[in-house]
């Protein structure tokens, strides 16, 4: 999987994609929040549940369902009132920021694959092309096993991209037409 690292800059990256005047404060946190929680399952391994099975680690909490389930909570408990983001956009856009979780992870070149279409079908996927290598799970594995080789191999396949095309569409967006 990703570090959580990487899942917070993609869900920055996306709320810097929106223009100011459409950015609720409380959007950053949330995303954020919706990008790293499907790592939450990793307390699967201290309940004894298999990693394979549906409550596993990258299963159901790493699908597309979930982070369409996730998001439209989010949006309802915390987002519904803020009077710039409504629905849809604002479900659609938390949506696609906690689906992008198992979308990375799919990319990673460990594990056991990804629960993407779960509880719709079990089997668990990996892309045709997995550059980013797994990080350590847990503090202690993270520092001292290839921690910092994995976050500088996100940094250059993940975060460059992503600021990349941020700058590029932030500084090329079409104006917008004045009302006549």
């Amino acid at each position: 999987m990703p570090t959580i690292i990487t899942h917070a800059v993609t869900a920055a990256v996306a709320c810097a994609a929106l223009d100011r005047g459409a950015r609720p404060r409380r959007l950053w946190p949330m995303a954020i929040a919706l990008a790293v929680l499907p790592d939450a399952d990793v307390i699967s391994f201290s309940l004894g549940i298999n990693y394979g099975s549906f409550f596993g680690h990258r299963g159901f909490f790493h699908s597309i369902f979930f982070a369409l389930v996730a998001a439209m909570a989010a949006y309802l408990l915390f987002m519904r009132r803020n009077g710039k983001l409504r629905w849809p956009a604002g479900i659609a856009l938390l949506a696609v920021i906690a689906s992008s979780h198992g979308l990375l992870d799919a990319c990673t070149s460990g594990g056991c694959g990804i629960a993407l279409l779960s509880p719709f079908d079990a089997t668990r996927y990996f892309f045709p092309w997995t550059p980013i290598p797994v990080s350590p799970i847990g503090l202690g594995a993270f520092l001292f096993d290839d921690g910092a080789m994995v976050i500088l191999w996100e940094a250059i396949i993940v975060w460059l991209p992503l600021l990349a095309a941020l700058v590029i569409y932030r500084n090329f967006k079409r104006p917008e037409s004045p009302v006549q």
